[in-house]
C-alpha cells in the first residue's frame, strides 16, 4: 500500500469512528424528541408557541414597539434556545400568544401554547391540571392604594370594595377572608392588571390586591406613579413558574434544565438586577426590589415545589 493510500485509510477509519460515536448520540436525541409529545409537535411544526402576558410589568409585557419583554421573557428566550438544540431546529419559529389569568391554563391544556412564560403561581391544586417548571420568582400578596388612603392593611378593608384579577390566588384569598373572617368586602374581579388598576384609579375600589411586584409594576402605568403605594402584610407567598402540559417529562426536563442552568451559572442574578433593580420600560422607573430570602433560596436550590 502506498503512503497516500495508507493516509487515506487512516482518515477513513477516523471518520468512521467519529460517525460510530455520533450515531448513538443522534439516535438518543431523536428518541428523546419522539418520546416527548410537545417536543415532537414542535419539531414537526417547526414552531413553538409561547403564552405571554400583555401588561405584567416587569415580567411579561409589551414595550413601545409591541415587542414582548420582561424578566420572564428573558428566561423564556433561554428555554427556546434549549428547545432549538434539543430538537435540532436552529431556525425554529417562535409564535407569541397573549394569555390572561382566565384562559392561560386552558390554552396550555388544549395545546394552543406549548409553554406559558408569564406570572403564574405554582399551586398543588393546579398541578392536577398542568406541570410547572422550576420556580423563578417568589412574591408576597399585598395591596396597592392611593397614598394617604386609610387602608394600610387588610383589616382596613372591612366594608370596602377591593379589586383583583379574575382567576388568581389573590381572588381566592379575598373570598376566603370574607367567608372565614366576615370581612364584608365587596370583591371586584377584573380581566387583567391594567383593568384592575383603572378600577382603583377611578375610585370604584379602595385597594387592588395582587402580588407585590406586580402591584409595583401596575403603578408605573399611572401618569403619577408616586401617588400610589404598596401596603399591607403579605397574605401568602407565591412561587412563579412556567406552565406546561402534564405528563410530558421530556419537555419539562428541557425547560427545567435551561432554567436551573441560569441559576447555577449565576446569570439569573444578572437578569434579576436588569428587571427588578434597574430602570425598565416603558417609563424607565426602577422597582428597587432586592431579592427576598425566598428568592435566594429558590436560586440556591432550584425546585418546582408548590408553596401550597
Amino acid at each position: 500500500m502506498t503512503p497516500s493510500a495508507i493516509r487515506a485509510a487512516v482518515v477513513l477509519a477516523a471518520a468512521s469512528g467519529a460517525m460510530s460515536v455520533a450515531a448513538p448520540a443522534l439516535a438518543a436525541d431523536a428518541a428523546a424528541v419522539a418520546a416527548s409529545p410537545t417536543l415532537s409537535k414542535i419539531k414537526q411544526a417547526g414552531a413553538i408557541s409561547i403564552g405571554h402576558r400583555t401588561s405584567s410589568i416587569p415580567f411579561s409585557y409589551y414595550d413601545s414597539n409591541q415587542k414582548v419583554v420582561g424578566f420572564a421573557q428573558d428566561i423564556c428566550d433561554r428555554v427556546v434556545e434549549a428547545v432549538k438544540k434539543e430538537t435540532g431546529t436552529p431556525n425554529l419559529q417562535v409564535r407569541m400568544v397573549p394569555v390572561t389569568s382566565q384562559n392561560r391554563m386552558s390554552l396550555v391544556q388544549n395545546g394552543t401554547v406549548d409553554i406559558e412564560c408569564g406570572v403564574t403561581t405554582n399551586l398543588k391544586a393546579r398541578q392536577q391540571q398542568v406541570s410547572f417548571s422550576t420556580t423563578y420568582f417568589v412574591a408576597g400578596t399585598r395591596l396597592l392604594v392611593k397614598k394617604g388612603s386609610p387602608v394600610r392593611d387588610f383589616a382596613d378593608l372591612s366594608g370596602k370594595s377591593v379589586v383583583t384579577n379574575a382567576g388568581t390566588t389573590s381572588e381566592r384569598i379575598l373570598r376566603k377572608l370574607n367567608d372565614e373572617k366576615g370581612a364584608n368586602m365587596t370583591i371586584q374581579s377584573a380581566k387583567d392588571y391594567g383593568e384592575s388598576f383603572l378600577i382603583l384609579q377611578s375610585g370604584r375600589a379602595a385597594a387592588f390586591m395582587m402580588d407585590d411586584v406586580l402591584l409595583s409594576g401596575a403603578r408605573t402605568l399611572s401618569p403619577r406613579p408616586d401617588d400610589w403605594a404598596v401596603v399591607g402584610t403579605p397574605q401568602s407567598f407565591e412561587a412563579y413558574g412556567f406552565m406546561m402540559r402534564r405528563d410530558d417529562p421530556g419537555f419539562k426536563q428541557v425547560v427545567d434544565g435551561a432554567m436551573t442552568g441560569l441559576m447555577r451559572s449565576g446569570e439569573i442574578n444578572t437578569l434579576y438586577t436588569k428587571w427588578l433593580q434597574k430602570p425598565v420600560p416603558p417609563k424607565n422607573l426602577s422597582f428597587d426590589l432586592p431579592q427576598n430570602e425566598q428568592i435566594k433560596k429558590a436560586y440556591a436550590s432550584p425546585s418546582d415545589e408548590a408553596f401550597e
